[in-house]
């Protein structure tokens, strides 16, 4: 017979059971932000190649606008509100990887002095560059860019995207 809340200990045990055979989702979030001009920022992490957009993996039972707003922190040394999402990416398994959501938040716009100012704070990043938003897609690669492109059209529009491997799954 299943438990149920009215006995709170076998009812939370059973729970438990359950959740402990769910499938388990790693979680990316990143971060459009923008200087005075409209340009972008991307960073080259020295972990893998390329250029990615600012932000990272969350932790465990982190949310991921604060997984964005921590790398962000870590990364560049940024405490910046974020302004809302913009994108939900469904990625599937991929070489060794499991699924990922991938979330994409604005970050808004750094004033003249942050954006002078803003540097790699930690070895994952090696530089960083503010790129028109025009050419930025092909500095990244192809998923990625897709998401990229993707935010661009959620800013624009003020509505968020979902994707399934960077595809837009809605009109």
């Amino acid at each position: 017979m299943r438990p149920t809340p009215a006995d709170p200990e076998a009812w939370n045990a059973y729970l438990a059971e359950g959740n402990a055979t769910q499938a388990r989702k790693r979680v990316g979030a990143d971060v459009i932000l923008r200087d005075p001009d409209g340009n972008v920022l991307l960073v080259k992490p020295t972990y893998k190649p390329g250029w990615d957009l600012p932000g990272g993996m969350a932790e465990d039972n982190e949310a991921p606008d604060d997984a964005a707003r921590r790398e962000l922190k870590e990364e560049l040394g940024l405490d910046l509100p974020l302004h809302g999402l913009l994108v939900v990416d469904w990625v599937p398994p991929h070489g060794p990887w499991d699924d990922q959501i991938a979330f994409v938040f604005d970050g808004g716009t750094l004033d003249h002095e942050q954006a002078a100012a803003v540097s790699p704070q930690d070895e994952e990043l090696s530089e960083l560059a503010f790129v028109h938003p025009r050419r930025a897609g092909a500095w990244l690669r192809d998923r990625l860019s897709r998401r990229f492109e993707a935010a661009l059209a959620a800013i624009a529009t003020g509505r968020p995207r979902f994707l399934r491997d960077g595809q837009p799954t809605m009109p």
